[in-house]
């Protein structure tokens, strides 16, 4: 399996579904600028499965990697239709992992987050009680 195109599938996802819409209104303006069709499509495509898919394709393209070796290489009673099959194939479990990894770092993120705002609160009252 390859887990670099898994990797930066989820961090692509996150760039541009999780922090770029809260980085200052550059990005927001900007897909204001977009025609309406586009706006659309990046609004339903906030979920990482349906994204992935796209990011898959467009990673794979890129890189020329599979996720899996195995799809490169489907049965010869296939034919022509053979590699586009392994590229869907390929874009469909990327998609999945791109889910996963999504929900693993948003499960991961919530009490690490918790944890450091416990924290800071604790550092702070310790300050004030010096």
């Amino acid at each position: 399996m390859n887990v670099e195109n898994v990797l930066l599938g989820i961090a692509v996802h996150q760039l541009f579904w999780e922090h770029l819409p809260h980085w200052g209104r550059w990005f927001n303006r900007l897909l204001g600028m977009l025609p309406k069709p586009l706006q659309a499509l990046y609004e339903q495509w906030r979920c990482p499965y349906c994204a992935g898919f796209w990011i898959g394709l467009s990673v794979h393209a890129a890189t020329g990697r599979w996720v899996f070796d195995g799809f490169a290489q489907l049965p010869s009673f296939w034919g022509a239709a053979g590699v586009p099959l392994g590229w869907f194939m390929d874009a469909l479990v990327f998609a999945t992992l791109c889910k996963l990894g999504a929900l693993v770092v948003h499960a991961i993120g919530l009490p690490a987050l918790k944890g450091l705002q416990a924290k800071e609160t604790f550092l702070a009252q310790k300050a004030k009680a010096n």
